[in-house]
């Protein structure tokens, strides 16, 4: 069956963000909701060893989207996140 469904801004923003980092369609992840919804399917399998630690409870899932760190700490003119993380005198 097709349909129109009208979201609100902010989920609409929040669906296409989780499709992307998920790899999947929002249309996918629109079903799969429904379908948990209405009880019609119990959890998928993970798909990713990433998605097994989710649903074992291993980890939580992040509570806010990656920000580059600058938003959070400011770096000196030239430096990155990046060439932070790419040292060659870390372990």
């Amino acid at each position: 069956m097709a349909t129109n469904l009208r979201l609100r801004p902010d989920a609409e923003v929040a669906l296409r963000t989780r499709a992307t980092a998920a790899g999947r369609s929002q249309q996918e992840l629109i079903r799969e909701a429904v379908d948990r919804y209405l009880g019609l399917v119990s959890e998928p399998l993970p798909r990713t060893s990433a998605g097994a630690l989710l649903a074992s409870g291993g980890v939580l899932p992040a509570r806010h989207g990656f920000r580059e760190s600058a938003e959070l700490l400011p770096l000196r003119d030239g430096a990155s996140t990046l060439r932070m993380l790419d040292r060659e005198d870390r372990v």
